[in-house]
């Protein structure tokens, strides 16, 4: 009786069955700790395997190119940020806790995933049509949806502190805009600040956590009267 012949799978087959269960996981907290070391630009797949403990073949059959794994590692942690942001933009709250909690929660989100101001600073400069669409898919609105209810419901706010008083009237636009640049701009020049200001990695997170402390008053002064 002539033996049956063995059926042989496809290398993209053999390669799911061998996968381990969390090998998808593995490969996004490792792509993660690269690209902050790295940033994006110079982080490198082979890097990334090595550090997730699977080859690169498996590497490849997740995710095909690093564009495509730097996307799925900032699309999930822009989700995180912007669900801890949007709460603190929409809330029902004076203006002074409003500020606050948009310092404190931008500074904890990112200080877990420090690349994400990076990587977008990144885009803008090479692909600056993809991040209107990231950020859309990350919070499931438009850039300007949010922003223009950003500055709506500052406006708002604002308005009736002046009527009574309180503060002074500003662009919401660059008020708004100077608070973003406020708590991004550590993130993006860690290197040049921590040279500047001799800050090794604990120096620095020394440093964050002083800022977060005293950002929200520094920007509340600009509105006094």
């Amino acid at each position: 009786m002539a033996a049956k012949k063995k059926v042989s799978k496809s290398p993209a087959k053999k390669r799911a069955v061998a996968a381990p269960v969390d090998a998808e996981e593995r490969i996004l907290d490792a792509a993660r700790r690269v690209f902050i070391r790295r940033g994006t630009a110079g982080a490198r797949m082979q890097e990334i395997a090595e550090e997730a403990g699977v080859n690169q073949a498996l590497l490849h059959y997740y995710y095909r190119s690093k564009d495509r794994l730097a996307e799925r590692v900032f699309l999930d942690a822009a989700a995180q940020l912007f669900a801890a942001l949007v709460p603190a933009v929409g809330a029902d709250a004076p203006l002074e806790t409003l500020i606050e909690q948009f310092v404190h929660r931008y500074i904890d989100t990112v200080r877990q995933h420090p690349f994400i101001p990076g990587y977008v600073v990144s885009e803008l400069h090479h692909h600056p049509e993809r991040v209107p669409q990231l950020l859309a898919r990350a919070t499931g609105s438009s850039a300007g949806e949010l922003g223009r209810a950003a500055v709506d419901g500052f406006r708002a706010k604002l308005a009736a502190r002046v009527k009574a008083g309180e503060m002074r009237a500003v662009d919401p636009r660059q008020f708004l805009v100077s608070v973003v640049g406020a708590v991004v701009f550590p993130f993006v020049a860690r290197p040049v600040l921590s040279v500047a200001l001799g800050l090794d990695d604990k120096g620095f997170d020394a440093f964050l956590e002083e800022r977060r402390a005293l950002l929200p008053g520094l920007l509340l002064n600009a509105l006094r009267p």
